[in-house]
C-alpha cells in the first residue's frame, strides 16, 4: 500500500515544470561532455607542452611550467586545475546553497550562475598560442559556477518530486543530460573527422568545441528559466542581506549536521566514491590520448558512444531501482565501477578496440549510479535545506571532484606514469562501497524526518 505524504510534503508541480527541469540537464551537460571529459584535457595539456618548449608528440618529461610560483609538469596542469577549483567550491557552494534556501528568487539564482559559466567557457576562445594561464583561470571559474548552478537546480527536486518519484524524475534528468551532451558531442566528433575538409587543425576544433559548449549552455537554460516557478522558501525568507543571512544559515546548517549523522555518513560515502566516478569521466580523454596512444578519432566517437549508451544506462538502473531498490542498485554500480579501472589498467597502448569496449562497459553504469546517488540523498535532506545541503554534496559531483584529480596529478607526477595514476582511483571505489554499505537507509531517512520510499 502506498503511503501518502503528509500536507507539509506534497508536491504541487505538473508535467511542464518537470520536462522544464529535465532540460538544464541537457543544457549543462555539454560543459561536462564537451569541456571536462573530451576537448580541455588534451587541449591544455598541448598549449602548455608549447609553452614548456616541447613538441606535440613529446612527452616533455623533465620540462616544466610556471604555475602561482610553482614550476609544474605541464601534463600535470589539467587535474592540478580541476583540483584547485573544487578546493574553491568548498568554499562557495554551500553557501549558494544556503543563499538558495532563504531567497523567493531560486530561478534567477540559477539564472545568475549558468550564464557566469556559460558566458567563461565561451571565452576559451582565446586559449590560443601559449595562454595556458588564461585557460587555467577561465576553467576555474566556469567550473565553479557551473557546480554553483547544479546545487540550486538539485534543491527544486525535492520540490516537484516525492518520495516514491525522485528515483525517476531524477534518472530522466540524467538521461536528458547524457542525450543533450552527447548531441551536441556528434557535431564536435563529425568536425573532428572531417576537420581536413574544414580548414581547420585538431586545435582548432578543440578550442570552437568548447566555444560551442558555452554557447549550448547558455541559450538551451532559456527552457527551465521559463518553465521552473520559484516557490516561498520554506526555512523562511532571508531578513535583509540574502547573502549575510545565508552566511548565517550555513553556520547554523553546518552546526546542526551532528543531528543527522546518518546523512552525514551518507554524504562522505558519497564524496568518496563519485570523487573516483568524476576522475575517470574528467580524466579518461587524457589517459587515452597520452598512455594509451589513441588519436581523437578513436577518442572523441568512443565519448560520444558512451554519452549514448548512458541515457539507456541511466533508465535502465532506474527501472532496477524500481524493483531491488536505489541503494542496492547504486552499490552493484561500484562493484561494476571497480571492475572498470582493473580492466583500464590492463588496456593495450595503440590498440582502439579494447577501449572501446571498455567505454561501452562506462555507459551502461554512469548515468545510473549519478542519478540515483542524487534522488537517495534528496531523501536525506530536512525539509527546508535542500539547497544547503545539495551544496556539500555538490563538492563531488560533476567535474567537481578534487581528491582523485589531486591523487592522480601526484601518481603521475612522481612515477610518469598514467598507469600508476588511474590504478590509484580504485582506493575510492572500494572504501566507498564499504561506507554506502554500512549506512542504513531506512533509517537514515526517518531520521531526516520524510517518508521512505517503498523499496530501498
Amino acid at each position: 500500500m502506498t503511503v501518502e505524504a503528509p500536507p507539509s510534503e506534497q508536491i504541487t508541480s505538473d508535467r511542464r515544470e518537470r520536462v522544464g527541469w529535465y532540460f538544464y540537464d541537457w543544457a549543462n551537460s555539454a560543459f561536462s561532455t564537451t569541456v571536462v571529459t573530451v576537448f580541455l584535457g588534451p587541449y591544455l595539456t598541448a598549449v602548455a607542452k608549447a609553452a614548456a618548449g616541447c613538441a606535440s608528440d613529446d612527452p616533455c618529461r623533465g620540462r616544466t611550467i610556471g604555475v602561482l610560483g610553482l614550476d609544474i609538469a605541464p601534463g600535470s596542469l589539467f587535474p592540478y586545475t580541476v583540483s584547485l577549483s573544487v578546493f574553491l567550491t568548498v568554499f562557495v557552494l554551500p553557501l549558494a546553497g544556503a543563499v538558495a534556501d532563504r531567497t523567493r528568487y531560486k530561478k534567477q539564482l540559477l539564472a545568475l550562475f549558468a550564464y557566469l559559466g556559460a558566458a567563461a567557457t565561451t571565452g576559451l576562445v582565446f586559449l590560443t598560442g601559449d595562454r595556458y594561464l588564461l585557460g587555467a583561470g577561465l576553467f576555474l571559474l566556469a567550473n565553479i559556477a557551473f557546480g554553483a548552478s547544479i546545487v540550486v537546480y538539485n534543491s527544486f527536486l525535492p520540490q516537484i518530486a516525492g518520495p516514491d518519484e525522485r528515483d525517476p524524475v531524477s534518472s530522466i534528468g540524467w538521461a536528458m543530460g547524457y542525450i543533450g551532451g552527447g548531441t551536441l558531442l556528434a557535431v564536435n566528433v563529425a568536425a573532428v573527422l572531417f576537420k581536413d575538409s574544414l580548414g581547420l587543425d585538431t586545435g582548432e576544433v578543440a578550442r570552437w568545441s568548447l566555444v560551442s559548449a558555452g554557447l549550448w549552455w547558455a541559450g538551451f537554460t532559456t527552457i527551465p528559466l521559463l518553465r521552473l516557478r520559484n516557490r516561498e522558501p520554506a526555512a523562511g525568507a532571508a531578513q535583509g542581506s540574502v547573502l549575510t543571512d545565508g552566511f548565517k544559515q550555513l553556520w547554523h546548517t553546518l552546526r546542526g549536521l551532528k543531528a543527522y549523522p546518518l546523512t552525514l555518513f551518507f554524504l562522505i560515502a558519497y564524496l568518496i566514491y563519485n570523487d573516483g566516478i568524476q576522475t575517470v569521466i574528467a580524466l579518461a580523454s587524457v589517459y587515452g590520448t597520452e598512455e594509451l596512444e589513441l588519436s581523437d578519432e578513436v577518442l572523441v566517437p568512443t565519448i560520444l558512444m558512451v554519452q549514448f549508451l548512458a541515457f539507456f544506462g541511466a533508465l535502465g538502473l532506474g527501472a532496477l531501482a524500481r524493483r531491488i531498490g536505489a541503494w542496492k542498485t547504486v552499490l552493484l554500480s561500484l562493484v561494476l565501477w571497480t571492475a572498470v579501472v582493473l580492466v583500464a589498467f590492463r588496456l593495450p597502448a595503440g590498440q582502439p578496440l579494447p577501449f572501446v569496449l571498455l567505454g561501452g562497459a562506462i555507459g551502461i553504469v554512469l548515468g545510473g549510479s549519478q542519478a540515483l546517488s542524487r534522488s537517495l540523498f534528496s531523501q536525506l535532506i530536512p525539509k527546508g535545506s535542500e539547497g544547503e545541503y545539495f551544496g556539500l554534496y555538490e563538492i563531488s559531483d560533476k567535474g567537481t571532484s578534487w581528491l582523485g584529480p589531486l591523487l592522480f596529478g601526484l601518481a603521475y607526477g612522481l612515477t610518469n606514469s598514467y598507469r600508476v595514476a588511474i590504478i590509484s582511483l580504485l582506493a575510492f571505489f572500494i572504501i566507498g562501497f564499504l561506507a554506502l554499505l554500512a549506512v542504513p537507509i531506512r533509517r537514515a531517512i526517518t531520521a531526516a524526518g520524510n517518508i521512505p520510499p517503498r523499496v530501498l
